[in-house]
């Protein structure tokens, strides 16, 4: 009987086998999030309802403006939008379960006082050019940050951390290390 092929790559283990239907890897344990002065990672839960409300209920117009959610950027939802405490709960709860399995990974982006200034969503890529999507926004108090934020996304999941061969980041321009896209 033919044995799924295992990949450890000293933080996390690949198995061929536990690829979605979409091509995406699923990850037995992602790698240690991103992590610097000005921000960090944590994985996206119901723990950051709140803040994570707060956050984006209060950046709508600037999270439209921002590569990746503008219209036409991808062919996915239109999100955000206004939206009530019980349902964004309803939504981390999904995000939640998503990392939990492995079917997908969305980060609360964190100031160095526990604020929530922004998410990071990396999935598999719905249009079938890349094996995954990543999506990132912060919040206009810290537009300064999108930049900064993206092009640390851009190193970590390029690293030896994620074994994704191609990720694409819509609507960013195609000024990507080796081993992602853009579009």
């Amino acid at each position: 009987m033919h044995q799924p092929l295992r990949f450890d790559t000293g933080h996390i283990e690949y198995h061929e086998s536990m690829s979605s239907p979409h091509g995406f890897a699923q990850l037995v344990q992602p790698p240690p999030p991103l992590s610097d002065n000005q921000f960090r990672l944590e994985p996206l839960g119901p723990i950051h309802n709140e803040r994570d409300h707060v956050a984006w209920m209060t950046s709508i117009d600037h999270i439209h403006g921002t590569p990746g959610f503008a219209a036409g950027d991808w062919k996915g939802d239109r999100w955000p939008y206004e939206m009530s405490l019980d349902d964004n709960l309803v939504d981390l709860v999904r995000h939640f379960d998503e990392f939990q399995t492995g079917a997908a990974f969305a980060y609360s982006v964190l100031d160095p006082n526990d604020q929530v200034i922004g998410c990071v969503y990396i999935e598999p890529d719905p249009s079938g050019h890349s094996e995954s999507m990543c999506r990132s926004w912060v919040r206009v108090s810290h537009a300064a940050l999108d930049e900064v934020l993206h092009q640390a996304i851009v190193g970590w999941l390029a690293s030896t951390h994620w074994p994704l061969s191609t990720t694409r980041f819509p609507g960013r321009p195609s000024t990507v290390p080796e081993g992602t896209t853009s579009a």
